[in-house]
């Protein structure tokens, strides 16, 4: 399946501007600097490339175990009507990904999970982290559960 959940009508109001930049920029640091665990969660520093400026992106994301090695992401943008900017990143350029972990930097391929492999992933991100069973009912569109998986050049 390709990355084709459309925004909602309604939901949170999506985090942004120079707090929520100065935040990313300072757990990102944090992350590359002692691995990834922040407020009870594992987190990674997601690469992406700009749909648009082709610039490299980071950002703190919280992500879960996939199977054989791979990494569960949720693009809820807190429960936002909109889903966040890396998601159309990862649309345009799924093949342009990194996952940083620690000083790990490992190159991904990027999937939107749908149908029996999707159910099966939520059930278990929200049995471990219950929010965003909160986030899903903010918002009218389904939250896309991306699974990170090491490229052949990641695992070379």
């Amino acid at each position: 399946m390709g990355f084709d959940t459309r925004n909602g009508t309604r939901g949170a109001r999506q985090p942004n501007g120079r707090l929520m930049r100065l935040m990313n920029r300072v757990m990102t640091g944090r992350i590359r600097r002692k691995g990834g665990n922040a407020m009870g969660m594992n987190v990674l520093v997601l690469v992406t490339v700009g749909r648009k400026s082709g610039v490299e992106r980071e950002t703190p994301v919280g992500w879960f175990p996939g199977p054989d090695g791979s990494w569960l992401i949720v693009a809820s943008a807190a429960g936002a009507a909109g889903n966040p900017a890396w998601y159309y990143n990862l649309a345009a350029h799924p093949d342009r990904v990194r996952v940083e972990i620690g000083s790990q930097s490992v190159p991904v391929i990027a999937e939107q999970l749908s149908g029996t492999e999707r159910d099966e992933a939520w059930r278990q991100i929200t049995t471990k982290a219950p929010r965003f069973s909160e986030y899903q009912t903010k918002t009218d569109r389904e939250l896309p559960i991306i699974r990170l998986t090491p490229s052949e050049e990641g695992t070379s």
